[in-house]
This record gives structure tokens, sequence and C-alpha cells, in this order.
């Protein structure tokens, strides 16, 4: 790459299109990410008009959109036209509607088509992220009449290892591999070789549950379609892959108490960051603010037993990490659809033996570290330790509870995550706590 930047520097642009030709599309679009923006658009425009539109589709959003409103009207509706449809949609919902507007007036009428068609169904659907460039077949094609029109729209389609086979009225009636195509002979009838078990998506399905389905059957490519059964698209393994980095970025998000954001950390401005973030950062500091209202209503018995109050920390953290346990465990098998609703007993059941042996555990440590190192009373030990062992079964209870609850009403499992969960187990282990050492020591 250092050889295409002195090259970019001391203008040699015809040797620099000459040699850029040998090199990886994405690698040249991982470049072009780390030039300043003047470089990048004198490089972008130094690249052969075959291989612009490749590396246009791997640039960051941020930079295709500085890109294409950098280009005139007509090399901007070039990189349109020469892009998958799927791709420009996804540019397209990002741009303002003046910019929108000029780049499909001057598309053409059947990249024009392809994107409105993609553009009316809804966000995060099956229809919204497939593309429509898709090699399909008729049933009563001979295998000679299959390959050769394979060759004529094959290089404008997303991918010809998987032919669609279709009948009149452009319904799905089967499939057939290039493979099985090459090794036939050339009179047999589509109709007759292709596989008829069929695996599809529908448009309205989520694309949540589009990942999941590539997982369940290891395809590379799924065809979709409507309510009539006829094929309107497919989708391809990596529009999978940024489907499922997507996902995983928004469960990160929400476990960690952040409205999801569709930008990358480095590109976030310090006001969306914060718009992001305080949302859950007031509900979680009202919600605890009873656990304040508790300490405050026991503010007699700690002014008796001061040492009870060194151990609160301990306590409330050790409950909290407990239920972050359980909820992340449980979120990624609801996820992973490994866990549903019906399974809650099977699962509670399972946390709390699990939490029995993790409390009984801690208990009996946290036992010897207070005799031994705080030197206080085996009526305190006891006190704190016993607190410590039903913190801990009902953290693992709340926190493997609470994500299966919010599945069933529909909410994501993921805003049931460790902030949240921490905020109530905290209130509920001083409930314990106190209520214990009010018994025990008689304050």
């Amino acid at each position: 790459m250092d050889e295409i930047l002195e090259l970019l520097n001391t203008g040699q642009y015809t040797k620099l299109r000459q040699i850029i030709v040998d090199y990886n599309v994405a690698d040249i679009a991982a470049f072009m990410e780390e030039m300043e923006k003047e470089e990048l658009l004198k490089l972008f425009r130094i690249l052969p008009k075959n291989m612009a539109a490749d590396v246009f589709s791997y640039l960051e959003l941020e930079t295709e959109q500085y890109i294409i409103t950098s280009l005139s009207d007509r090399d901007a509706a070039n990189i349109i036209n020469n892009l998958m449809a799927d791709d420009a949609t996804d540019l397209l919902e990002e741009m303002p509607a003046n910019v929108v507007k000029r780049l499909l007036a001057n598309a053409s009428p059947e990249t024009r088509r392809d994107i409105n068609h993609l553009l009316r169904y809804p966000e995060d659907s099956a229809g919204s992220i497939m593309t429509v460039e898709y090699v399909d077949l008729k049933e009563t094609l001979t295998v000679e009449e299959a390959i050769a029109r394979i060759r004529k729209v094959g290089v404008d389609s997303e991918t010809i290892n998987v032919c669609y086979v279709l009948d009149q009225r452009r319904t799905l009636v089967g499939t057939v591999a290039l493979r099985y195509l090459l090794l036939s002979p050339p009179d047999a009838i589509i109709g007759e070789i292709m596989h008829e078990n069929i695996i599809s998506l529908h448009t309205l399905m989520d694309q949540e549950e589009v990942a999941r389905q590539f997982k369940k059957y290891d395809f590379t490519s799924m065809p979709v379609v409507d309510n009539e059964d006829r094929l309107v698209g497919i989708i391809t393994i990596d529009d999978v892959v940024d489907i499922l980095e997507e996902e995983v970025t928004e469960d990160i998000e929400k476990m960690a108490a952040i409205m999801p954001s569709d930008k990358p950390y480095m590109k976030t401005s310090v006001i969306d960051a914060w718009k992001k973030r305080i949302p859950w950062l007031l509900l979680l500091m009202i919600s605890a603010t009873f656990t304040g209202s508790i300490i405050a209503s026991f503010e007699n018995a700690l002014s008796r037993y001061v040492v009870l109050t060194a151990f609160i920390p301990m306590l409330m953290d050790t409950g909290g990490n407990a239920g972050g346990q359980s909820s992340a465990i449980i979120i990624r098998g609801l996820s992973l659809d490994e866990i549903s609703f019906r399974d809650w007993p099977v699962v509670v059941w399972k946390e709390i033996r699990t939490a029995v042996l993790c409390g009984l555990t801690l208990a009996m440590c946290s036992f010897a570290k207070i005799l031994l190192v705080e030197r206080v009373s085996v009526t305190v030990a006891l006190v704190v330790c016993t607190t410590l062992f039903l913190a801990v079964i009902v953290a693992k209870i709340v926190g493997s509870t609470l994500p299966m609850v919010a599945k069933k009403i529909g909410m994501d499992p993921a805003v049931m995550a460790s902030p949240f969960i921490t905020t109530i187990v905290d209130a509920i282990s001083l409930l314990i706590y106190f209520r214990i050492a009010t018994l025990a020591l008689g304050i």
C-alpha cells in the first residue's frame, strides 16, 4: 500500500491505475479508510470503473456518503447502477432526501425499480436486506439452455452457485446447484433434476430469525418469497455476517445499559454518546434510591452495630455479580434459541442448585476471612455469611427469570441485563441483611 500512496503523491496516475488492479478490493477499501478525505477521493477517481463499485461496497457508510456527494451526478449514478441492489438501498436509506432524489433521477430504470422495491419493506426484515440480483430458471429449460442463461445474466448476479427454478407465475418450485448443471446431460430438463424440497424465508421475517435459519441449515444463500410463494429476492451469507455483527453489537449495548447506536465508537460524537447513555443512567439512578431508602430505614441498627456497614459493599457486589452471570448465560441461550419460556422451571431449578453450591462456597470462605481478618464476633460473621448465601440464591433466580419474562412479553431480553438486575438484587440483599441482623443481634 505504500507504493500506492507514493504514486498518488507524485502524480503517477497512469502507473497507479495499472498496478492497483492487482490488489484485493477489500484491502483497497481498508487502506482508503485511513487516508485523508481529499486523498481518498482522488484515489477513488483513479480506480478503473469496473473496480470502483466493488471497492465502494466495502467502505464505511460515512465514507460512501462523502464520495457520493462529492461526485458528479453522472459518476454517482454510475456507482449506484453498479452496486448490488441491497448495498445501494442501505446507502440511500441513510442519505438526505434531496440527495436520494438526485441519485434515483440519474440511476437506470432497472436500478431505480430494484431500490424502490427494497425500500418498501420494514427495516430489519428479510425483504429490506435481500438482493434482487439472482439467477432464475424456467422449469421447462434444458441444462444447455440454463447454462446459456447463466452466462448471460450471471455477471450481474450476487451468486450463481444456486439457481432458482420458477413456474409461469414466478412461484418458487425448486432449486438447482451449478455443479449439478455442469454434471447433467445437456438435454436434461431442469424440472426433472431440480431439488424440490425448498427452504425459504419470508419477506417480513426479522433479520435475527434470518440469521438463525442460515445457522440451522448451513446454507450460503437462501431465497426470499412473498405471501404467494413468489420469489422476490435472495439473501447471501455475507449479508448474514453483517446481521450477526449488528445484532451482537446491539445486545452488548443493551446489556451495558446503553441505547443502541448505528455508528462506530470513533465516529460517535460526545453529544450522541450522551443521548444514548443518559436515559438508562437516569432510570438506574432513580431506581437505586430504593437502596438508599432501605439503608436509611435501618439507620438506628447501623448506629449500634457500625461494623455491619463495612460488609454492605461486598454483599451488594457479590449479589450483583451472581445475578449478572445468570442473566448473561440466559440471554445468550435465548438468543440462540437454546432456551424458551417453557423451560423456565428447569432453568430456575438448575440455577437454584448452582446458587446453593456457589453460595455455600462463598459463605464458608467469607466466614473464615471475617473471623481471621476483620476479627468480629461469630454472630456478626454468621449474619454476613447467611445473607451472602441467600443473596446469591436470590440473585441467580432473578438473573435467570427476568430475561425469560422479558422475552415472553415481547421485550428484548438484553434489556434485563447486569445494570438492571444489579439494582434489584442490591435492594433485596439489603432487606435480607438487615432482617437477619435484626433477628440475630436483637436490634
